[in-house]
């Protein structure tokens, strides 16, 4: 939505209401569907645990190893 600056109060009063912006939230929420079709989430939900701060610092590495629980 744009900005618009007015020099007075009576300026301000005559301009147009804009309409509300329920088409523009739409637009975003089918964006935001699109993007989770496209790029799914990697990690399972929940807390991890790990063995040691190197593990921590690249849970990929942990998971494509196969979990938390094997030895790679």
């Amino acid at each position: 939505m744009p900005v618009e600056k007015f020099r007075s109060i009576d300026d301000m009063n005559r301009a147009p209401v804009r309409a509300a912006a329920s088409a523009d939230f739409e637009r975003f929420l089918r964006h935001c569907a699109r993007y989770w079709a496209i790029a799914p989430r990697s990690y399972p939900r929940g807390v991890f645990k790990f063995r040691s701060i190197a593990d921590a610092r690249h849970p990929a590495d942990v998971l494509e190893r196969g979990g938390r629980d094997s030895q790679g």
